[in-house]
């Protein structure tokens, strides 16, 4: 069946309820990741400031189940850390495992539970790991609980998304995945400002509750919509049946993995903005306005923000481009988000010296974090849609995964750089953040023919 020349989703019927044109499935879907989405971004936008300021703190620390043999284990490896140098550390841990474990969720769902039960789990795990955070016993337990929901739900909820249409849809996916990724990035533009502004009226811990709340309403959300949903797939694999990879298939892969390791270098940069980025926004930058102070986490909702006022324009300007014969290729637009990335860190490195600590213009952070989220803009689509189109058919969900393998490098090595910021001068340290993401600018460029070719 076809409309307007397309393929119609799978999951629409003819006089059913719609969400824009698409299937009310995707409605459900896309509010279900929002309000993940929401919590996360909440709880992260304040984790980093309440380890260093509230719960890392003599008289508290002590009561934290687990954090003596996490504190050894850590500093094992780095030696001695101070609590901003450990909060980092243990930032990037979380960060980079939460793009670890959907892995084992795409696994689970594929052989075991299917992907609505374990999504379902997931918003369990998540509610109770949100929750566990409200207490200073439970922090690392809840930060576990985290890790695990989000390997269930992030990954399972997009590809539930995907299923609704025919694999030769790409129009009708590409439309329904902007939709989708609109209720990402209105989740991560709300959370900080909301659980910021509880946490800094009320407390850290109504914060954390809230993220707890918002959650919940995303499981009732994913509830409500099951109904909609197409039947799920036989359990043992989606690929198990698929042809054997040829040799074109394994070069194919081979410069694929080499294009996303490239891209790990301005992921650090980009997400060193929610861990060094929000201490040096709370020591640095003078918050006040005629309106009162400026919550330190609202910062966070910054780049997000830009990522979807700019989002349409940017891709206006790339049809554009592509009518007159100049459009701008794939690698040229990894290359030009790094080196936004890199601009961006370079303007904190400025701010750094622009005035002493607490007076410099919050100006400066609006400008630096609106320019991250346009450099993610020109990098992170782009290598999703070159991965799904470039790689093998029987290999583009394994490809995915390692996608977020390299978020896992990246913001690993982010929170190991970001326990360094105490050690050297903002400026020195901003400066070193714009370097990494200069690197990977530099490489691409040089890198991009030979693996044009290769590919």
């Amino acid at each position: 069946m076809s409309l307007n020349g397309e393929l119609a989703p799978s999951g629409l019927r003819p006089g059913a309820a719609t969400f824009f044109g698409e299937p009310a499935a995707l409605g459900y879907l896309a509010f279900t990741e929002a309000w993940e989405r929401f919590s996360y971004y909440g709880m992260s936008a304040l984790v980093v400031l309440y380890m260093t300021e509230a719960l890392f703190l003599p008289g508290r620390i002590e009561h934290v189940a687990g954090f003596a043999g996490l504190r050894a284990a850590i500093e094992a490896l780095t030696g001695p850390l101070s609590s901003q140098g450990l909060a980092s550390m243990i930032y990037g841990l979380y960060s980079g495992l939460i793009c670890f474990t959907p892995l084992f969720g795409g696994l689970l769902a594929d052989r075991l539970l299917g992907a609505r039960a374990t999504v379902i789990l997931g918003a369990l795990l998540l509610c109770a790991g949100h929750l566990a955070l409200a207490f200073d016993a439970s922090f690392l337990v809840g930060l576990l609980l985290l890790i695990l929901g989000c390997g269930c739900v992030k990954g399972n909820v997009a590809a539930q998304a995907g299923a609704l249409y025919p694999r030769d849809a790409d129009a009708a996916r590409t439309r329904a995945f902007m939709l989708f990724n609109i209720g990402i990035n209105t989740g991560a533009v709300a959370g900080p400002i909301v659980c910021g502004l509880l946490a800094q009226v009320w407390g850290w811990h109504v914060g954390f509750g809230c993220a707890a709340v918002i959650m919940l309403t995303g499981l009732v959300t994913y509830l409500a919509g099951l109904r909609h949903l197409p039947p799920e797939p036989p359990r043992g694999g989606r690929d198990a049946r698929g042809s054997a990879l040829s040799t074109a298939d394994w070069r194919a892969i081979g410069v694929l993995c080499a294009i996303v390791a490239l891209t790990i270098f301005q992921s650090i940069a980009y997400f060193q903005i929610g861990d060094a980025g929000a201490i040096w926004v709370r020591r640095m930058v003078d918050p006040a306005t005629p309106f009162g102070p400026i919550p330190v986490p609202w910062f966070r909702s910054v780049d997000s923000f830009a990522s979807v006022v700019l989002a349409a324009p940017l891709i206006g300007l790339w049809r554009r481009q592509s009518a007159g014969g100049g459009g701008v290729s794939d690698y040229a637009k990894l290359g030009y988000g790094a080196a936004i990335a890199a601009a961006s860190a370079g303007l904190l490195a400025v701010a750094s010296g622009s005035a002493a600590a607490g007076h410099v213009s919050p100006l400066w952070p609006l400008a630096a974090f609106a320019g991250m989220g346009v450099g993610f803009l020109y990098y992170w689509p782009t290598l999703m849609a070159l991965v799904s189109r470039r790689a093998p058919a029987q290999a583009t969900g394994a490809m995915l995964g390692v996608i977020f393998m390299s978020l896992f490098v990246a913001k690993t090595a982010m929170g190991w750089i970001g326990s360094l910021y105490e050690t050297m001068t903002p400026a020195v340290f901003w400066t070193l953040d714009a370097a990494i993401a200069a690197a990977g600018a530099v490489l691409i460029a040089v890198m991009w023919r030979p693996l044009g070719r290769a590919g």
